[in-house]
């Protein structure tokens, strides 16, 4: 009997090895196949596209769908995970990717950056393009993104194409587009503003006639306390629905009971930052004390989260209702600010323990009509100052004849400016069409300029404008010696990119401006 038990024993260690020894393979072809799929996704997350890319997008479906659940999990890369083409954000169905040819004469071309939740896609982008679409019967609108990542994650996982940038506008060109209106749904002139317009540049002598509308705050403003009528309506808007949201009868009423709504926009470097500092502005002049504007970048720094929860805890409210200041609420809002992770603001707002509440609200601009309006104006404004779709000549160009002009230089900063002795004055040089401006600065702590963005000032190779050493003088009579600038200018009346570098060793973005004297 003892022998059979041993017997027993030993075919059951034998089996459970093979068993073990059975399973090795199969966990190894599950890692490899996980691999492979998660290899496939960071190869379309990038912001290029190639010939390879609707391939590629296609493959790591494919990939994908041959997946077990167990091995679905299993999916990690430098970019990918299995929310990648595993997470819920809504039906794809529902929007509409405006691609279609047919597009006639007049084209308006709504251009975003772009999300991969469907939901919000069709609320906020697809609400914009609606009221526009509805705005202008007798012209065509159609959608381009900016984010080639966004757009390569919804046609991998949803099968639906949206168009970029040069595919929106080689449309236009092949349907045989003469009058083209470009709206921005970007909430400011920042880099995606900027990049927008660098790549329509390419296209311009392609239609008869091109005009890029306002962004949704339109004009930045040199300093905080510059606002205007867009940034007004906006904010009424966003605190309205917000109030409305929350179930307070109104803001006074959300204040009374101690609820403090918190907007979080995204943040930039570019100098269009103040956008925020200034939208904060337009709150308190509405006499909104109990709204607060932050940004995930925390750029401009007073706006980072742990700064924003310190100004609600000294105002003494113990109820958050947090909302994106964003046009669209996508991964920003979902994660950034209603994420589950620590960092996000809803659990750093919950983990700081003094708030009774925490409610997130999430939902874009572009899904108030408020803003929808707002947009169709833009639009509006841009079709009556410059384009007649009736009239099949381009507007005239003005150019200046060949010769020297007293032109004023403006900044958007009171640290980079004429020197006062100049009275905001430069001179203008024109010759063979080309523009050259000479200003002289306010000492000698500016050491360098470069025609661009700081970050490509930065780049080897990179050719910077070396200064000259002038010599001003005061109304007192006083002289002083101090550094001026050869700037090539690429437009009169149009702000373009000037960077600079002081004595700090530190590099700035800048937009300037160039006009003629009175």
């Amino acid at each position: 009997m003892k022998k059979k038990l041993l017997l027993s024993a030993a075919l059951l260690g034998a089996a459970m090895l093979l068993a073990g020894c059975a399973t090795k393979p199969s966990t190894a072809a599950s890692e490899e196949k996980a691999k492979k799929c998660a290899d496939l996704i960071d190869s379309i997350y990038v912001q290029e596209w190639t010939e390879e890319t609707d391939d590629l997008c296609r493959q790591a479906k494919e990939a994908w769908d041959a997946l077990t659940d167990e091995e679905k999990e299993m999916v990690e890369g430098e970019n990918a995970d299995p929310d990648y083409f595993g997470r819920d954000t809504g039906d794809a169905s529902l929007d509409d990717p405006r691609n279609a040819d047919g597009i006639g004469e007049n084209e308006i071309l709504v251009v975003s950056f772009g999300t991969s939740f469907n939901e919000s896609r069709a609320k906020d982008i697809g609400g914009v393009e609606a009221a526009i679409e509805a705005a202008n019967p007798d012209w065509s609108v159609r959608r381009a993104f900016t984010a080639q990542i966004i757009i390569n994650h919804i046609q991998a996982r949803d099968g639906v194409k949206i168009d970029n940038m040069e595919q929106a506008l080689a449309r236009a060109v092949d349907n045989g587009v003469k009058n083209l209106i470009v709206q921005p749904t970007h909430l400011m002139h920042g880099a995606e503003y900027d990049e927008l317009r660098e790549a329509l540049s390419k296209y311009v002598d392609k239609f008869d006639t091109v005009v890029v509308a306002e962004p949704l705050l339109g004009e930045v403003g040199k300093d905080a306390t510059v606002i205007n009528e867009d940034k007004k309506i906006v904010a009424q808007a966003v605190v309205e629905e917000a109030v409305k949201s929350a179930g307070f009868s109104s803001v006074d009423d959300a204040d009374k009971q101690g609820a403090a709504i918190v907007l979080m926009g995204h943040g930039t470097a570019h100098t269009a930052k103040v956008s925020y500092s200034q939208m904060a502005t337009q709150m308190k002049n509405l006499g909104y004390k109990n709204v607060f504007v932050g940004t995930v970048e925390g750029e401009p720094e007073e706006t980072a989260c742990e700064n924003i929860i310190e100004e609600v805890k000294k105002a003494g409210y113990t109820k958050v209702y947090l909302r994106p200041l964003m046009v669209v609420a996508g991964d920003h809002a979902n994660n950034d600010m209603a994420g589950d992770e620590e960092d996000s603001w809803k659990s750093m707002f919950m983990d700081d323990g003094a708030f009774e509440e925490v409610n997130c609200q999430v939902e874009g601009l572009g899904r108030i009509d408020a803003v929808q309006k707002l947009y169709v104006e833009h639009t509006k404004n841009a079709k009556e100052g410059g384009i007649n779709a009736e009239d099949d000549s381009k507007p005239e160009t003005v150019a200046l004849k060949d010769g020297t002009y007293s032109v004023k230089f403006t900044t958007d900063s009171s640290m980079f400016k004429v020197n006062e002795a100049n009275k905001d004055l430069g001179e203008l040089t024109v010759k063979d069409g080309k523009m050259i401006l000479h200003v002289s600065l306010q000492s000698k702590k500016i050491l360098n300029l470069y025609p661009g963005l700081a970050e490509d000032a930065k780049k080897d190779g990179a050719v910077l404008l070396e200064p000259t050493t002038d010599t001003v003088t005061y109304e007192d009579g006083l002289t002083e010696e101090v550094y001026g600038f050869d700037i090539p200018v690429p437009a009169l009346d149009e702000e373009f990119d000037l960077a600079l570098i002081g004595t700090k060793g530190v590099w700035y973005d800048h937009r300037v401006c160039v006009t003629l004297a009175e």
